[in-house]
């Protein structure tokens, strides 16, 4: 299998790197189901680690509001890093030739503040709201560097990180001042004209569960949160795919406005 996880790696990070569209796997080099995905997926983050990259920063959870679950046609949760190289703050401004067909997602981020482990089995949503040290509104930079996405498999889209590709933050807010992350609204704009629309409820019904969800799988892969973690929980809108000059914004209640502007 490592032989696999190891080849498969290689092709997807030389993808990345070079900006060349990623092709479906040849059948050999293919992850077999999610799990061995993320084996591919942990492979990647070490072979662009020190590249313009860097190294992982947290994670991203994708499909965890019906929204995307529709747009992506996936029912399930499904997780991918996000890294220091690629890591900006609100009012950033990117190239859109750095990118295949660039996006951006809106979406509600957590800040870890304490390292998530357990020694004794699955954690829940009590266990985990204390390791939360703020919230803030993020836009996920994305990706379409495929050559048909709809085309390419599931565990082969987590293996290269789901799309991802940058994330814009705005301040961090401090958990204990947020009240309930389930009633948090948030409005996506595109220059200036609102896009899309949603709640923290959309998330799962209770935002933090996608952290619960991660956090347990990351548990059962023998790996944890660790404090200073940035975690997105899931696109409340569909991806607005930008053009050169366009200017996205996500403004939260309580949590403030993001925005980024492609160039």
């Amino acid at each position: 299998m490592m032989e696999r996880v190891n080849s498969a790696a290689a092709m997807l990070a030389a993808a990345r790197l070079s900006g060349l569209p990623v092709e479906p796997l040849p059948a050999a080099h293919r992850p077999r189901d999610e799990e061995e995905a993320y084996w591919i997926q942990d492979a990647v983050h070490k072979l662009i680690a020190r590249s313009r990259y860097g190294e992982r920063a947290g994670y991203k959870i994708a499909c965890t509001t019906k929204v995307m679950q529709k747009y992506l046609g996936i029912r399930n949760p499904c997780s991918g890093g996000i890294f220091y190289g690629t890591l900006y703050k609100s009012g950033a401004t990117l190239r859109h030739e750095a990118f295949r067909r660039v996006g951006a997602e809106f979406e509600i981020a957590v800040r870890i503040g304490t390292d998530v482990k357990s020694d004794d089995g699955p954690i829940d949503l009590e266990g985990l709201s204390e390791a939360v040290e703020a919230f803030m509104p993020a836009i996920e930079v994305v990706d379409d560097r495929y050559v048909d996405w709809r085309k390419t498999d599931t565990p082969t889209l987590i293996a290269d990180d789901f799309f991802a590709a940058a994330c814009v933050l705005g301040e961090g807010v401090p958990a204990g001042d947020v009240g309930d992350p389930a009633e948090l609204t948030g409005i996506a704009t595109l220059n200036g004209e609102e896009v899309g629309r949603g709640k923290g409820s959309d998330i799962m019904e209770r935002p933090l569960d996608a952290l619960v969800w991660l956090a347990n799988a990351l548990i059962a892969r023998g790996q944890s949160l660790r404090a200073g973690e940035v975690v997105l929980l899931g696109s409340l809108t569909e991806p607005q795919w930008l053009d050169f000059g366009d200017v996205a914004a996500f403004e939260v209640s309580t949590l403030g406005r993001v925005e980024l502007t492609v160039k």
